[in-house]
């Protein structure tokens, strides 16, 4: 594919998509990969087969993947999701409302032995570790809705926790709950006053937290193929629902400032308050679907369930966002937390991920940094435990990274302990990597083979 000035940044330089699948094996190692880390790091990202897409959000899926096993590096592999649009290609517009048109270009997640490739348009697409494209995922045709990207695996109960934003006029919002054996137990309609592109939410042990904030369905911007627009006079809340509730009696709804969060840290519950740590921005999209002149620092909102309050304070003013925590602790009170550094700030032509790597004490705001090196960009930070039972920290930070210099990827793992060190390990890989979106650690028998 050839760029020039005039190509879209989401298809230029590491953002431009690759196009063979290849598989390679004994890969090349510095340093020395954790025994214990027995399974598959799996990412996925917009990968436009056809080399073009009107928007960086609407390219196929693709999935990369690295097989680690008893301290090496066995293979590396990159394969489409197979969906509708790979063989039948169509414009997003065209397609609105077809839920089995989507691509699995956001966010890959583990549970009930399958690996869901999600964005938040469609239905999801169910993968095996090997990276293979099983089909569907709607719940025995029980999901008559999309699915968020980023839904929460319970760690107390295994239920898959979810959402969907784009719904017919009133219910735009609903709430989706999995079972552990994946059985859809809940789908639910909830009013909200406009469509808003909600791309995350936060859950605690005992509630979901809504984010409704003023990025809105935008029918002009639609002509452009992104359909969302900056809309501060619409006002920004949060809404709190008992996880087994679901009407719209059973949501509270708390007015906060305008802003945008594309992703929070994590939730949990403190008596009767809620905390929530989340990259917070200012706005986003203000001027077109590409301005990307904000970008998140975070911060921590505090819901008092009996005053009926909300406040807010910011964290630290490193920009970050992508952020993690040990999946175990998802919901609860989570000690730490890990953010991509985010690069570029005021810069509207794209998002810059940064050099750095960031871990967050979220009870004293202390940060640590790990510096990738100059001329290389970073990605979502995800923690692998060193077994089960291990502390929160005792693991393993394993991220993909880019050099712009050598234009070369590489897969590296940091002591979550010792995490301003050098890589205990860098897997360097056959193959540049795009710039991606989210991905995850699949520990051995998490998903069938």
């Amino acid at each position: 594919m050839t760029t020039t000035d005039t190509t879209p940044w989401h298809l230029r330089g590491n953002w431009a998509p690759v196009f063979d699948e290849r598989t390679d094996h004994e890969l090349r190692v510095d340093g020395t990969i954790p025994p214990a880390l027995n399974g598959t790091y799996v990412r996925t990202g917009p990968n436009p087969a056809s080399g073009t897409s009107a928007h960086w959000f609407f390219g196929d899926g693709m999935l990369h993947g690295v097989r680690l096993r008893d301290g090496k590096a066995e293979w590396y592999k990159n394969r489409f999701v197979q969906t509708p649009n790979i063989s039948d290609p169509q414009d997003m517009v065209s397609t609105i409302g077809d839920l089995t048109r989507g691509t699995g270009n956001t966010h890959v997640v583990p549970h009930n032995g399958e690996l869901l490739c999600l964005e938040e348009g469609h239905w999801p697409f169910r993968a095996d570790t090997d990276l293979n494209t099983l089909g569907i995922q709607n719940y025995d045709g029980e999901l008559t809705c999309a699915m968020t990207a980023h839904p929460k695996i319970c760690p107390e109960t295994g239920e898959l926790l979810a959402f969907s934003y784009m719904n017919p006029e009133p219910d735009f919002l609903h709430y989706i709950r999995v079972s552990a054996d994946g059985k859809l137990m809940q789908q639910e309609g909830i009013e909200l006053p406009k469509m808003v592109m909600m791309h995350d939410f936060n859950v605690t042990r005992n509630h979901v937290v809504f984010m409704d904030l003023p990025v809105c369905l935008n029918f002009e911007a639609l002509k452009t193929g992104f359909p969302f627009m900056w809309e501060p006079d619409a006002g920004a809340r949060l809404g709190v629902l008992p996880r087994t509730g679901g009407t719209n009696a059973d949501i509270r709804w708390f007015e906060i400032d305008p802003c945008y969060v594309f992703h929070p840290v994590n939730a949990y519950e403190d008596g009767d308050r809620i905390i929530i740590h989340v990259s917070r921005q200012e706005s986003a999209f203000g001027t077109s679907s590409d301005d990307y002149a904000n970008v998140g620092r975070l911060a921590r909102w505090m819901i008092d369930l009996v005053a009926g309050t909300v406040t807010e304070e910011r964290v630290d003013d490193r920009p970050g966002d992508f952020g993690r925590v040990d999946d175990r602790r998802v919901g609860l009170d989570a000690r730490y937390g890990y953010l991509m550094a985010m690069a570029g700030e005021g810069n509207a032509e794209e998002p810059v991920y940064g050099s750095k790597l960031l871990k967050y004490d979220l009870a004293s705001g202390e940060c640590v940094e790990h510096d990738l090196g100059d001329g290389v960009r970073g990605a979502e930070p995800v923690f692998a435990p060193a077994s089960d039972d291990a502390g929160e920290d005792e693991g393993w930070v394993i991220s993909l990274a880019h050099d712009t210099t050598s234009d070369q990827s590489r897969l590296i793992i940091l002591d979550a302990q010792n995490f301003s060190a050098p890589p205990v390990a860098i897997v360097h890989l056959p193959r540049r990597v795009p710039y991606g979106a989210h991905g995850n650690w699949v520990p051995d028998g998490a998903v069938a083979v």
